[in-house]
């Protein structure tokens, strides 16, 4: 492009070197994953404003010019929720054509799971903001496609568990605390005796010498992860 056609084109209000084909808005979305009352649950947010109003769906909103993806997913995530949490991993990309009645919306969805979560707190354009187990998401009228994109988070905390358990219970912890933690991602029981045994015979975890929880029941041995070792 010449000179004058620069010129030419920013006197007529046009910026230079757009395309003239429509391009979708790119915002982003979050699922942070916790256990409460030993269930999987997730961070949920009640819609403020139209579209989807009244409706439940993940924090998330428009990624600002200049912004990269994870600052916009993080700064979304605090307005809404008032939660910081500057860690989080990329899901995948949902871009349907349909998924938002404003128009073609193309979402970056990232997701965390959260060992010891804050409470949240609803701010900006969220009228509510809970950890939401699980097992009644099935009966929560979802937002957008976020019920997709909720689904395609699950899957992958359960690939990838093993590499992750590390990331999912406190430094020192007691074997039962553990596999419940394993049952609720899981979704179902574990026998108890094959779970230890595969911990211990592998050399997973290791006794922490001389701790115990104790509680409403007998005290039980606390145990942490071996060193360069994972499930």
């Amino acid at each position: 492009m010449a000179l004058t056609d620069v010129e030419s084109v920013r006197d007529s209000g046009h910026l230079p070197f757009t395309y003239e084909y429509p391009r979708p808005a790119v915002t982003v979305d979050v699922v942070l994953f916790t256990i409460r009352a030993g269930e999987l649950s997730l961070l949920m947010i009640r819609r403020g404003g139209a579209p989807f109003k009244g409706h439940w769906a993940l924090p998330g909103g428009f990624v600002e010019p200049n912004e990269t993806l994870m600052r916009a997913a993080c700064r979304e995530l605090e307005e809404e929720t008032s939660i910081v949490q500057t860690s989080l991993e990329q899901l995948g990309a949902f871009g349907d054509p349909g998924r938002d009645p404003r128009g073609h919306t193309v979402s970056v969805a990232f997701y965390a799971f959260l060992v010891s979560p804050a409470r949240p707190v609803a701010a900006d354009d969220a009228a509510d903001a809970q950890w939401v187990a699980l097992s009644s998401i099935g009966r929560t009228r979802i937002a957008f496609d976020h019920s997709k994109i909720i689904a395609a988070a699950i899957e992958r905390l359960r690939v990838e568990l093993a590499s992750r358990a590390q990331g999912l219970v406190p430094p020192r912890f007691t074997l039962s605390e553990l596999q419940h933690v394993h049952e609720a991602v899981l979704g179902h029981q574990l026998d108890k005796r094959n779970f230890r045994a595969k911990l211990i015979s592998k050399n997973v975890v290791e006794p922490v010498a001389a701790a115990q929880r104790t509680g409403r029941h007998r005290p039980a041995q606390l145990y942490r992860w071996a060193r360069a070792k994972k499930v």
